[in-house]
């Protein structure tokens, strides 16, 4: 005679705002696990989507009225997409958590930031206890997410964890190898000029949003970044050598100034440390690519 039967374990809902390059990789890392839906502006990429495992929405956190259909779709939400382009305030954040809070509520919420809130540290290491500073409106609107993202957690009851990253690379990211930069000749300062960079494989990323949907903690920020601590242009030395290509040519602060673009002169005037022991103790994240030297030859 046979034993009753068994009770099918209903998978859990992740929504996933800002599926592109880390996104997909969360899902090649959840996909069978989780039931994944993707919300993208472009319908040209549901069947790519799909293909991927992820159910695809339509929608844009530009336009509020099709934002509607997400209240109560999932348990878990991982916000990947960047603020507006302009302005201290992002009201994309805003208009996705007023969708979010309609009914039936996250249970989870992780939003990924970034470590440029902290503005230009001196070459300090720091934790996640360091009051953010932030230097450009740029950094303003993610600061402005983030303080949005902590206060939906607290006000409903959601367990929202704010991620802050640094430069994310891998061979296979678009842009996210610095070979193109060396191939270019994009000069990197002399190192009395030089600043501390910080940086993130993208699968140890995305391995860190899953950690952080299934341990973080409430209304909790986290710092995550692997073990090195580089300056820019030794990073890029690092990178050339292991590429085989020539070392960057070194510039003063001054000229830099006057020969590089305002935003890439912003990343060259910022110095720091992050400390990512929170996100070993309490994300328990064992890094795959524990140093940039590692990430590269991978």
């Amino acid at each position: 005679m046979s034993g009753p039967p068994t009770r099918t374990m209903r998978r859990p809902s992740l929504l996933i705002v800002g599926c592109g390059d880390v996104g997909l990789r969360v899902v090649r890392l959840l996909r069978g696990r989780y039931r994944l839906l993707a919300l993208t502006t472009n319908a040209a990429r549901c069947t790519e989507l799909r293909q991927m495992g992820a159910i695809p929405l339509l929608g844009n956190l530009d336009d509020p009225a099709t934002l509607a259909r997400l209240a109560g779709l999932a348990e878990a939400v991982l916000h990947l997409a960047p603020p507006e382009p302009v302005g201290v305030s992002d009201g994309r954040t805003a208009r996705l958590l007023g969708a979010l809070a309609r009914h039936g509520r996250p249970q989870r919420l992780v939003y990924a930031s970034t470590s440029g809130v902290y503005g230009d540290a001196g070459g300090a290491r720091f934790d996640e206890t360091r009051a953010v500073q932030p230097a450009t409106d740029r950094a303003r609107r993610r600061v402005d997410a983030e303080r949005r993202v902590r206060w939906f957690g607290a006000a409903f009851g959601c367990a929202a964890t704010v991620l802050r990253i640094p430069g994310i690379y891998a061979a296979d990211r678009p842009g996210g190898h610095p070979r193109e930069r060396l191939e270019r000749g994009t000069p990197a300062l002399v190192p009395a000029d030089d600043v501390y960079t910080n940086h993130i494989h993208a699968d140890d990323l995305a391995r860190a949003c899953v950690a952080a949907l299934q341990r973080g903690l409430p209304q909790r920020v986290v710092q995550v970044c692997d073990d090195t601590e580089l300056k820019m242009g030794d990073y890029f030395d690092l990178a050339a050598d292991l590429c085989g290509l020539p070392r960057p040519p070194r510039i003063m602060r001054d000229v830099a100034r006057e020969r590089l673009s305002p935003m890439l002169f912003s990343f060259m005037s910022e110095s720091r440390r992050l400390d990512n022991g929170r996100m070993k103790r309490e994300l328990r994240l064992k890094l795959r690519y524990p140093t940039a030297r590692e990430g590269l030859v991978a």
